[in-house]
């Protein structure tokens, strides 16, 4: 796919996600591309292709009877404008480099991207630096990047269980400071952002960073609600730790995201 846009003039890179776990030695689980090319163009180019959104990405349908292969996306290079609603920019422009991409990404180790034969990579925020520090560090100024979007202070909580990461001091004190613009993020994206702390090994201290940044109690206030509480003689823990020590249990173990949901909320 890469090489039929450099053939056609079009600049290829691969970012995101993927490039980061590919970094990590992981297991990409999707495959992005980003192009100066407009979404027009890449449709000439693969007629197959699926374009149903305002955001200039186009899904390329491939024979791969891979899973993480069947759909490639790609992205023309953007900026977006304010954020009126804590959620969706309220105007997105195409950008003409991928340095400009870049800068609009929520956390440095998301905010780098290489050519696809790996020669060069393109990092203007030092996220291949806090790969190797295991950090999680917004992109620019926390505070801005959560007020834009505000489901981003679950993503920072999210990245560090699935990573095994420290979110790094700024970002931290940004995250428990916009704790509270998540009411006006929708209970769906929020439940999937949780669910996919729930899945990740470090599940039950994804859950205490929850707790200890202010956003269980926006999130699950019933949760919270056992914090410090003690029970009777035959518990030593109080309610929140039982709960919690149960979640990692049930992560020790791999189990499925509902015995991990029904072992957390027990």
């Amino acid at each position: 796919i890469s090489e039929k846009l450099t053939e056609a003039g079009f600049k290829a890179y691969l970012v995101g996600g993927c490039l980061r776990d590919l970094l990590l030695g992981r297991e990409p689980k999707d495959w992005d591309i980003a192009t100066d090319a407009k979404p027009q163009e890449i449709q000439k180019l693969f007629p197959e292709s699926v374009y149903e959104n305002e955001f200039g990405t186009v899904g390329v349908k491939t024979d791969s009877k891979d899973a993480t292969l069947k759909i490639i996306e790609i992205t023309t290079f953007r900026k977006e404008g304010k954020y009126t609603d804590k959620r969706h920019p309220d105007k997105i422009t195409f950008a003409e480099t991928i340095e400009e991409d870049l800068a609009r990404r929520d956390f440095t180790v998301n905010a780098i991207a290489s050519e696809i034969s790996g020669k060069k990579l393109v990092d203007p925020f030092g996220g291949e630096a806090d790969l190797k520090k295991k950090l999680i560090r917004a992109v620019g100024d926390p505070n801005e990047r959560f007020e834009e979007d505000a489901l981003r202070v679950l993503r920072a909580v999210r990245f560090s269980a699935q990573l095994g990461f420290k979110i790094e001091e700024k970002t931290a004190s940004a995250v428990k400071k916009s704790a509270g613009l998540l009411e006006f993020i929708s209970k769906e994206r929020i439940r999937d952002e949780f669910s996919k702390t729930l899945v990740t090994e470090n599940a039950a201290e994804g859950v205490t960073k929850l707790q200890e940044f202010g956003i269980l109690k926006k999130i699950l206030p019933e949760l919270e609600e056992g914090v410090g509480v003690g029970q009777n003689k035959h518990h030593i823990f109080t309610v929140f730790e039982h709960n919690r020590r149960s979640l990692e249990y049930a992560a020790q173990k791999n189990f499925p995201l509902d015995l991990r949901l029904a072992s957390l909320l027990h």
